[in-house]
């Protein structure tokens, strides 16, 4: 993986997302993916899994997918990021642009502060 971030996305609008609330990263904050691979139905892509990223967007408070897909009430909430990766760090095999990016929803409990990050000294 290479030191440089992706590139931090300024929203041009508000969020329509629900509010969130004691949300444990903001917008601008370099994290990382936890590299697990427990069993059952999980919405958090393998190849993302132990990937830096940056948060773009911080979408709200929903349902646990991975609980709901068990056929549980997915409580409590979870909190869920839009994160930003750059492709080259993604895909070893990359030929496109070092500017080309892709956008992943993920939950907070996948979500691991990148040292030298904001959240990572507090």
């Amino acid at each position: 993986m290479t030191s440089a971030s992706p590139p931090v996305a300024k929203p041009r609008y508000p969020s329509t997302y629900n509010p969130a609330p004691g949300h444990r990263f903001n917008v601008g904050d370099r994290i990382a993916i936890r590299r697990t691979f427990p069993p059952g139905h999980r919405r958090t892509p393998f190849y993302i899994r132990g990937k830096q990223g940056v948060i773009e967007r911080v979408c709200g408070e929903f349902a646990n997918p991975e609980e709901l897909g068990h056929g549980f009430d997915g409580l409590p909430k979870k909190q869920l990021y839009r994160v930003r990766f750059r492709q080259q760090d993604l895909w070893s095999n990359y030929k496109g642009g070092a500017d080309d990016t892709v956008d992943v929803d993920v939950y907070e409990h996948w979500l691991l502060p990148v040292s030298g990050s904001k959240e990572s000294r507090e």
